[in-house]
């Protein structure tokens, strides 16, 4: 289906470009419960690509609908792009060295944000629905999910205040 997509497009494949043409036959997702631990994610995949374990084929890229989330993106030097689908993830495209065509997309995001796109995915990508209905369900799906995780950013953030006054962690 992606190929056909991209041929539709005008896109030449062949045998000689494919891997330059198609850059996410590879992917992995890192999904975290909250905010703050994407920050840590982030400098753990820099960090392969600092000591050239990986290299970057293209710059990270935040895809959001949330104004506060590409505030938040940018403060990391991560490039922002604002999806009015609603869509939220952030996505690193990694090769093993220049000589290696291969990509891999590793996709980051909530567990949130993953219940959402595998939704949204099964409705409305890569065709998008035709159903008003649908849409508007997946508008309004969206801003729970992100409700749900600003919620779940606040928890762990009591608990770290909690804890770093002297309290013990309890499980």
């Amino acid at each position: 289906d992606k190929l056909a997509r991209k041929l539709i497009k005008g896109v030449e494949i062949d045998e000689h470009n494919l891997f330059k043409n198609v850059t996410d036959m590879c992917g992995v997702r890192v999904l975290h419960l909250h905010s703050e631990q994407f920050a840590t994610i982030h400098e753990e995949i820099m960090k392969h690509v600092d000591h050239g374990e990986w290299i970057l084929a293209e710059a990270p890229r935040a895809f959001t609908w949330d104004p506060e989330a590409e505030i938040f993106f940018e403060k990391l030097g991560i490039e922002t792009e604002v999806r009015p689908t609603y869509y939220t993830s952030i996505h690193y495209l990694v090769r093993m060295n220049e000589r290696n065509p291969i990509s891999c997309e590793i996709q980051v995001r909530t567990l949130f944000e993953e219940i959402w796109g595998e939704i949204d995915h099964q409705l409305n990508y890569p065709q998008p629905t035709d159903s008003i209905a649908c849409k508007e369900q997946l508008r309004v799906m969206s801003k729970l999910v992100n409700t749900g995780t600003r919620l779940a950013d606040s928890i762990f953030k009591s608990l770290k205040d909690y804890n770093d006054k002297g309290h013990p962690h309890s499980a």
